[in-house]
């Protein structure tokens, strides 16, 4: 009954921790409202013209493609870890995966992603 009343105990306490300070901050926060926090910016000079601005599709194909490979980075640091415990099936695992990613980062390449044009 100890291992239940513990997992209880976390699920009200997981449940608890995100929603008290949002029931708690209304009641807590200064309110002084005043015009200049009314308006959409507090800061700033009020802009002249078209608020929008249209990026290139290139910015954000490169912006995939390193988020891509920055989480396979991720993936490779637990394997650099264990290496020596791994063995030769673990090397040829990450060969393989390392490969694929080779052909993703090819493909990128040459469909373009990575210019800056």
């Amino acid at each position: 009954m100890d291992d239940f009343a513990s997992l209880g105990l976390m699920l009200v306490l997981a449940f608890a921790f995100p929603v008290f300070p949002l029931l708690v901050a209304p009641i807590l926060q200064p309110r002084q409202p005043t015009e200049a926090k009314r308006i959409p910016y507090e800061c700033g000079v009020d802009t002249i013209g078209k608020t929008r601005v249209r990026f290139h599709i290139g910015y954000f194909m490169y912006a995939l493609v390193f988020l891509l490979f920055d989480v396979e980075t991720i993936f490779l640091y637990p394997w650099a870890v264990k290496y020596g415990q791994l063995g030769l099936f673990a090397l040829c695992e990450m060969l393989v995966f390392v490969g694929i990613l080779a052909i993703g980062l090819w493909y990128a390449w040459k469909k373009g992603a990575l210019s800056w044009k």
